[in-house]
């Protein structure tokens, strides 16, 4: 990633207005800024969030609260807790969320 053009800044992110997007099951909260091409996100999980789609976008995300688990086409799945995160390219690895207790998680894509 080569990031250009952007100067030092600030987000507040409790004063980003959040926009909904149901899951399978559950509900996701975003919190976005766009940045150029980058897009930065605070996002929210509802208890029992499935992802209505798998995902192919390229995505750096740490989980902040909560427990997610993040499932890969080719069967892998993975558990992210607070601290963690993962890494995956654009068209890489399909992949989808899901979370029983809920999530608080930081992405840049």
């Amino acid at each position: 990633m080569h990031i250009s053009d952007l100067p030092f800044g600030i987000t507040d992110w409790s004063g980003v207005e959040a926009t909904e997007h149901p899951g399978e099951t559950g509900m996701a909260f975003w919190r976005t800024r766009h940045f150029g091409p980058i897009r930065v996100r605070m996002v929210e999980y509802s208890p029992g969030y499935l992802a209505d789609h798998w995902c192919v976008k390229g995505h750096i995300l740490l989980c902040l609260e909560g427990e997610l688990h993040t499932e890969l086409a080719d069967g892998r799945s993975f558990v992210l807790t607070p601290g963690m995160s993962y890494q995956v390219a654009d068209n890489a690895e399909p992949h989808r969320s899901r979370t029983k207790k809920g999530a608080r998680l930081f992405v840049v894509d």
